[in-house]
């Protein structure tokens, strides 16, 4: 498994029109067998900061699976508008280190 994090600075005015787009892409990553997950967090000091998480099966099933797939043509139209909003995309590595009280 690999994570993928994007860091979003999205002005006030846009916030609505940005959770809305994520809310019509998320149905493309829901149907591509390479995303296991996702979510979009909100920073509560700084509100217009977000971080997407997205869980691929692997970073060649993002990069070559998704990207290569029938979903990431409408998942881009959905979020390409906010793409010049990105500081920040990578791809991370789960170690062992974790620990949840949250259902999985």
């Amino acid at each position: 498994m690999i994570l993928e994090y994007i860091r979003y600075r999205i002005p006030t005015e846009l916030d609505d029109a940005f959770r809305a787009a994520y809310a019509r892409a998320a149905v493309s990553l829901q149907a591509s067998s390479e995303c296991l997950g996702y979510d979009l967090a909100r920073c509560h000091e700084e509100p217009s900061c977000y971080i997407l998480r997205i869980h691929w099966t692997s970073l060649e099933g993002h990069l070559q699976g998704f990207r290569r797939g029938a979903e990431f043509g409408p998942f881009l139209r959905e979020v390409r508008p906010f793409i010049d909003r990105i500081e920040e995309m990578r791809h991370y590595e789960p170690t062992e280190l974790r620990w949840s009280r949250l259902a999985s």
